[in-house]
């Protein structure tokens, strides 16, 4: 299972993914706010964060919501009385909050770190809402700032020539090179990383982070990253495999040295997986006749339904599957905790590119397909 999951605003598309998970409980704490505890007698925890939010147009006993950035559970509930509400809490690191009206999006998202933050809103925009108060949080607006131009190819919307994608890749590492001590840089980290797909920038720029800003969620995530790259090394051979195609026969790995592949972990029932397939089909057709194909592993149980989705999604390239779903022999022999997930080889069957999701699969195979 997946130790971390990235913030529900880092999803869309671009970045979903289908996880093996279990269930978990989690608990709300419910703040009612008065009138009194709404002004001035409301005091900041020593050590923690208090939020006071004003909203113009609200109406008393509207409902406001603050989730977990990484899970989506709510984790305080507020009444808004005279159009203000507050938050108070401790965050052992400065992270990602999403705040809502009944906890519904639009979301305000704020970087919350242990400050007093005032939050300034519009009933009619509260998304757009002025948060000030909070060093984490203008961290935040400075990296959205140094990254609007590329708000799309963050998103995976669209396609993308190099020299742009190329630009989208260095502000982001000028980001993190100027916010070495910020705690939104391991956001930018993960975002470079999105782009370009290569794991040893994606290490050397998490070492440089200061040692407080390593022990965010979002380094544990990107140093896990670095581990399981580590555990599957690039420039390095990755481990020869075999199963049964759709006809049965078996069909190894090595039979494809001599062209680039991607091996390409998914499922019929895997929904990200089924909207990825598309940039799947639309790189392999620009790059067929380059010397490059993919290799599909499924994560199926049933057979029927991954011929059918093979069929539908028009993914016309080699199939392969034991049908034992996570279990799955070759997701097993490589640690795939979430889908989809892919490794690019070189004609020698070495690593060059890992995780490469939309315009980044193009990105990589465009450095090195001439």
């Amino acid at each position: 299972m997946k130790k971390f999951l990235l913030p529900l605003l880092l999803f869309p598309a671009f970045t979903m993914a289908q996880v093996k998970t279990k269930k978990s409980k989690s608990t709300v704490k419910k703040t009612v706010v008065t009138k009194s505890t709404a002004s001035s007698t409301q005091t900041k925890p020593a050590d923690g964060y208090l939020i006071t939010g004003n909203i113009a147009g609200a109406e008393n006993g509207m409902i406001v919501k603050m989730l977990n950035g990484n899970t989506g559970a709510p984790e305080q509930t507020a009444t808004v009385q005279n159009g203000i509400f507050t938050f108070t809490g401790t965050v052992p690191a400065p992270d990602f909050k999403l705040i809502g009206i009944n906890g519904q999006p639009p979301y305000l998202t704020v970087f919350l770190d242990n400050s007093a933050v005032s939050v300034k809103a519009k009933k009619e925009a509260f998304a757009d809402a002025e948060v000030t108060g909070s060093t984490s949080h203008a961290d935040y607006e400075a990296f959205t700032k140094a990254t609007k131009s590329y708000e799309d190819l963050l998103s995976g919307k669209g396609r993308f020539d190099v020299q742009f994608m190329d630009k989208g890749a260095t502000a982001l590492e000028n980001f993190v090179k100027a916010h070495k001590e910020s705690y939104v840089s391991p956001l930018a980290i993960f975002r470079h990383n999105q782009i370009t797909g290569d794991y040893a920038k994606l290490e050397e720029m998490y070492n440089n982070l200061s040692a407080p800003v390593k022990t965010s969620p979002m380094a544990g995530y990107l140093l896990q990253q670095v581990n399981q790259n580590k555990q599957v090394a690039y420039g390095k051979p990755l481990g020869e495999f075999s199963q049964p195609d759709t006809s049965g026969k078996n069909v190894s790995l090595s039979s494809f040295k001599g062209k680039y592949v991607l091996v390409d972990f998914w499922a019929s029932w895997c929904g990200p997986c089924r909207a990825e397939n598309p940039n799947v089909v639309n790189t392999f057709t620009k790059y067929k006749n380059k010397n490059f194909t993919v290799l599909g592993i499924s994560l199926d149980r049933d057979r029927q339904k991954w011929v059918e989705a093979i069929a539908a999604d028009g993914l016309a390239w080699a199939h392969l599957s034991d049908l034992q779903s996570w279990n799955n022999s070759v997701a097993q022999q490589f640690g795939i905790q979430s889908i989809p997930q892919n490794f690019l080889l070189d004609p020698q069957g070495n690593l060059i590119g890992k995780n490469l999701r939309g315009a980044a699969l193009e990105y990589r195979l465009s450095k090195v397909l001439k």
